[in-house]
C-alpha cells in the first residue's frame, strides 16, 4: 500500500466505499423485494386454487374473479432474477464509481503534479531565479511559501560561498605568483648550491605550481556564470587549437592526437567551451600511456552535438564514472599528485557543458581505455534560448 500513488489511494477508498455502500443497498433491496413478493403471492393465494400451466399470458385482474371462486399465481423465477440483477447493478455501479474517483481524483491531484514539476526545475544555478508559485491549493500554500524562502536562504549561501571562494583564491593568487618567481630568480641566481637544497627547491617550485593551478581553477570555477555565452563557434578549429596547445606534452609520451566528424556549430562562451576541450583532451594525455593516442569525434545528432573523446589509458573504475566530476575527487590521489592534478579539471567541464545547455558523462571504460562523451545544444536552439 505504502508503495501506491495518492491518486490510487484515494481511488481505491472510494470504490471500496462504493462498494460497501452498494452491497449494504443490494442487500435491503433484496430482502425488501422478497420480502413484498412473498407478502403479494400470499394475498393472492387467498383468490383460490386456480393455476395457469399451459404457458400462454393473460391478464389478471381480482375484480373480474367470480365470487366463490379462487385463484391460484404461480410466481417462478421471480426472487433469482431479481437478485441477479440486483448484484449486476451493484457491480457497474461500483465500477463506474472507481473509475470516476481514479479521475475526479487526479484532477484535484494537478495542483501537486504541478508543485512537483516545479521543484523539479530546481538547481544550484537557478537558486536566485527559480521561486514555487504561491497561487495553488490552501494545503499547499504554506509549504510553498516556506520552499521559497529555503531557496532563498540557499542562494544567498552558495553565493556568499562562490564569493569567498573567489575572494581567497584571488588573495593567494599574488603571493604564490611571487613565491613561484622568488623561488625561480633564487635557483637561478644560484646555481652551485648542494644537490640536497636544489632537490628541496624543485619540491618547492613544484607545490606552488601545484598550489597556482589550484587557484587558477577555482577563480574559474567562482566566475563561470558571469561569462557571456553568446558567442557562434565552429568547433572542430577549436579543437584543433586545443590540440596545438597540447602537442608538445603530447609529443613528449610519443601519444598522437586525431580529430575526426563533421563541421558543427554552437552558441556559448569561446573561452569556456575552449577551456572545456582542453581540460578533457589534457586528462586523456596526462593519463594515457606512451604511445597511446587520442580520438575526438564531433557529430551532429538529434538538434545536439555530440562529441567524443577518447583514449588508450589506464581506464576509469566504473563505481567512479559519477564521482570524476565531483570537485577534489582523484581516482588514484597518488598519480594525480605526481602529475600534477588538482581534482577541479572535470568538474569544470561539467560546470561548463550545463552552463551550455548540455552535459557530460563516462560512456564507456576498461583496461583498453576510456571515451568521455559531451553533448550541447545546436546553434539554431541555443540561439532561441538566449534570444528568449
Amino acid at each position: 500500500m505504502k508503495k501506491l500513488s495518492l491518486q490510487w489511494r484515494i481511488t481505491l477508498m472510494t470504490i471500496l466505499l462504493t462498494g460497501v455502500t452498494c452491497i449494504s443497498m443490494n442487500l435491503l433491496l433484496c430482502s425488501s423485494g422478497v420480502y413484498y413478493m412473498d407478502s403479494i403471492a400470499d394475498s393472492l393465494q387467498d383468490y383460490g386454487p386456480i393455476v395457469f400451466e399451459d404457458g400462454e399470458t393473460a391478464s389478471f385482474d381480482p375484480q373480474l374473479v367470480p365470487s366463490g371462486e379462487g385463484l391460484t399465481i404461480v410466481v417462478s423465477g421471480a426472487q433469482a432474477r431479481f437478485r441477479t440483477t440486483n448484484w449486476y447493478i451493484t457491480a457497474a455501479i461500483a465500477l463506474l464509481g472507481g473509475m470516476l474517483a481514479y479521475f475526479v481524483s487526479g484532477r484535484a491531484l494537478r495542483p501537486l503534479r504541478r508543485f512537483a514539476g516545479q521543484a523539479e526545475q530546481v538547481e544550484t544555478s537557478n537558486l536566485s531565479e527559480i521561486r514555487l508559485d504561491e497561487e495553488t491549493l490552501p494545503e499547499l500554500r504554506s509549504l510553498t511559501h516556506a520552499l521559497n524562502e529555503m531557496l532563498e536562504r540557499l542562494s544567498r549561501g552558495f553565493d556568499a560561498q562562490r564569493q569567498f571562494v573567489g575572494n581567497a583564491a584571488h588573495e593567494l593568487r599574488t603571493p604564490l605568483t611571487l613565491l613561484q618567481t622568488q623561488l625561480e630568480l633564487f635557483s637561478d641566481e644560484h646555481p652551485d648550491i648542494l644537490p640536497e637544497s636544489a632537490a628541496f627547491l624543485d619540491a618547492l617550485q613544484d607545490e606552488v605550481q601545484r598550489l597556482s593551478r589550484l587557484t587558477h581553477a577555482l577563480l574559474d570555477m567562482s566566475d563561470l556564470q558571469s561569462v557571456p555565452r553568446d558567442d557562434v563557434i565552429l568547433l572542430s578549429p577549436m579543437i584543433d587549437e586545443v590540440f596545438a596547445d597540447l602537442a608538445l606534452r603530447a609529443e613528449r609520451s610519443g601519444i598522437s592526437l586525431s580529430r575526426e566528424g563533421e563541421d558543427v556549430t554552437v552558441v556559448g562562451s569561446d573561452m569556456l567551451l575552449c577551456r572545456m576541450f582542453f581540460n578533457l583532451v589534457e586528462n586523456a594525455v596526462k593519463y594515457n600511456r606512451p604511445g597511446g593516442m587520442v580520438k575526438v569525434d564531433v557529430q551532429q545528432r538529434d538538434g545536439q552535438a555530440v562529441i567524443h573523446v577518447a583514449d588508450t589509458g589506464r581506464g576509469i573504475p566504473q563505481e567512479f564514472w559519477q564521482s570524476i566530476f565531483q570537485p577534489f575527487f582523484r581516482v588514484d590521489k597518488s598519480l594525480s599528485r605526481e602529475l600534477g592534478g588538482a581534482g577541479l579539471g572535470l568538474p569544470l567541464v561539467w560546470e561548463i557543458a550545463r552552463l551550455h545547455g548540455g552535459r557530460v558523462w563516462v560512456e564507456e571504460s576498461n583496461d583498453s581505455g576510456s571515451v568521455l562523451a559531451v553533448t550541447l545544444p545546436l546553434s539554431a536552439s541555443i540561439t532561441d534560448t538566449v534570444r528568449g
